[in-house]
């Protein structure tokens, strides 16, 4: 039995849960804490945070460390979100969380925020064959996941958090009442919501965050509700009416809100509001689960004896929502990535990689010409400026950069420190790209024509050289020329002679 936690640092809090995953797999909670550090506060108002703030939020890992100890913690991964994301000195509060407390802070990305928490979600709402909508309220920002099944389709993230709302808002002239300023502000999101979701149907709207559990249980409490796992959207309006003639102690007194929470649920309000009138949705169920449950449940997947498919098959996913954005040419592209990762797995012995990079080879192979989108003209820088653009979920920073330098040097020069996309790699990487983009030459070599002669391929090794040999149908000579002509650098990188099989 291994004991596990996770640490979501958030914009309005911090959270810590501790879990252990058994034998069998099975994870159990047995902890969680939230300490009401508000990183938001400064950063989205001063884009630094204070050294009072920074000092709280040691303090508050110096606890989170101690916990961690008592329960015996063996793993533990800890993420920031959008405070952390904008505050100019976040690198520097990290390295003192690291050097106080051996604990390394990640800032994660929105879409990988969002991963999270959809995986945080799927794990206790059956999805299967529905189509669903994931609104997540943070302080920062709020995400809004469309999901078919268990697969993301799409996530958008609007800068509409309550901490952001509360310290842009309340710097204005009060020519209006702060819940119609709110109101404005969410609206301007409006088109862009309504450009995302479009005519689609929700068959399931699900809330997560901490004001979105705290609706729900007022909710419970003010309407005599038997539950607090779901709002209604008339709920919700009756809601604002009546925190808005509320002043904020008035909340803490009346409703015994927190006062981290009492001054940010009406922008909150407003916000699911405007969504949910958007998406034309009468009910948000509220699983009570967030970040920090799916960061938990990441962890011991990674872990876990069971093989991860559902994190491939969201990149692919991904990766082809992408690919038919930019208009690529599905057929070639899927076929590339299949011949890639079949050089992959041929050539173990010789390139020393991860199983796991494979995957990386595969999703830069799928998405290697999107660069033709805006131009045949050096397609392959276009290739990686638009990679750069468009986060693939389920992939971290690090690997986006490495799929993002493999499709860009899937043809021309290989590359060099004189590079800035490349020079900003790690050593292993530089070296895992270049590796990769050999491979990925050869692959594209045998579509050349786009005509889809080449079926398959083998590679193997006989004495002291490697032999390819191409299956398919005839009338590939063309395809034999073009990997004569790369077969060099795969001979440069790897050191070992390379012969083509007529």
């Amino acid at each position: 039995m291994q004991t596990l936690a996770a640490i979501d640092v958030g914009s309005n809090a911090m959270r810590l849960v501790v879990g252990r995953l058994s034998y069998e797999d099975k994870l159990e909670t047995v902890e969680n804490l939230r300490l009401p550090v508000r990183l938001g506060q400064d950063a989205f108002s001063l884009k630094q945070i204070q050294e009072g703030t920074a000092q709280l939020a040691l303090d508050a890992f110096i606890r989170f460390r101690k916990v961690a100890d008592d329960y015996g913690v063996e793993r533990i991964r800890a993420v920031a979100t959008s405070a952390m994301r904008e505050a100019g000195n976040s690198d520097i509060l990290c390295n003192r969380i690291a050097r106080a407390t051996g604990i390394k802070v990640e800032i994660i990305s929105g879409e990988e925020e969002a991963r999270l928490i959809h995986l945080a979600v799927s794990s206790v709402v059956p999805l299967k064959n529905k189509h669903t909508m994931l609104v997540d309220i943070g302080g920062g920002s709020v995400e809004v996941t469309l999901s078919q099944g268990n697969n993301i389709l799409s996530t958008e993230s609007y800068n509409m958090g309550t901490v952001r709302l509360l310290a842009k808002l309340s710097q204005k002239p009060a020519k209006l009442p702060f819940d119609e300023l709110v109101r404005e502000y969410a609206e301007a999101a409006r088109r862009r919501i309504e450009r995302e979701i479009k005519h689609k149907k929700i068959d399931v709207c699900i809330g997560t965050g901490g004001n979105i559990e705290e609706m729900g249980a007022l909710r419970k409490k003010l309407f005599k509700r038997e539950s607090d796992s779901a709002i209604t959207f008339e709920e919700l309006e009756k809601l604002s009416k009546i925190l808005s003639k509320m002043p904020v102690e008035e909340r803490m007194r009346k409703l015994k809100l927190k006062p981290d929470r009492a001054d940010v649920i009406l922008p909150a309000i407003i916000v699911l509001k405007t969504i949910a009138k958007e998406a034309r949705v009468n009910e948000i169920k509220i699983p009570g689960v967030g970040l920090k449950d799916g960061l938990l449940l990441d962890l011991a997947q990674s872990l876990s004896k069971a093989p991860r498919t559902s994190r491939n098959e969201q990149v692919w996913m991904s990766a082809m929502r992408l690919g038919e954005k930019y208009q690529f040419d599905g057929e070639h592209a899927i076929l590339i990535a299949f011949l890639a990762g079949k050089l992959f797995d041929q050539t173990l012995s010789l390139h020393n990689l991860e199983a796991e990079d494979k995957l990386l080879l595969e999703v830069a192979a799928l998405l290697h010409d999107i660069g033709h989108f805006i131009n045949t003209v050096d397609h392959n820088q276009h290739t990686y400026y638009i990679l750069k653009a468009n986060l693939l979920i389920g992939l971290t920073n690090r690997e986006q950069n490495i799929v993002a330098n493999v499709a860009r040097y899937h043809r021309k020069s290989m590359p060099t420190v004189q590079d800035e996309n490349f020079r900003s790699l790690s050593t292993k990487d530089r070296s895992m790209v270049i590796k990769l983009s050999v491979l990925l030459r050869l692959a594209d070599a045998m579509d050349v024509s786009h005509t889809r002669r080449v079926k398959s391929v083998t590679l193997r090794q006989v004495k002291n050289k490697w032999l390819l040999k191409i299956e398919g149908g005839g009338g590939s000579s063309l395809e034999t020329w073009a990997l004569e002509k790369r077969r060099s650098l795969f001979q440069e990188v790897f050191g070992m002679k390379l012969e083509i099989e007529e």
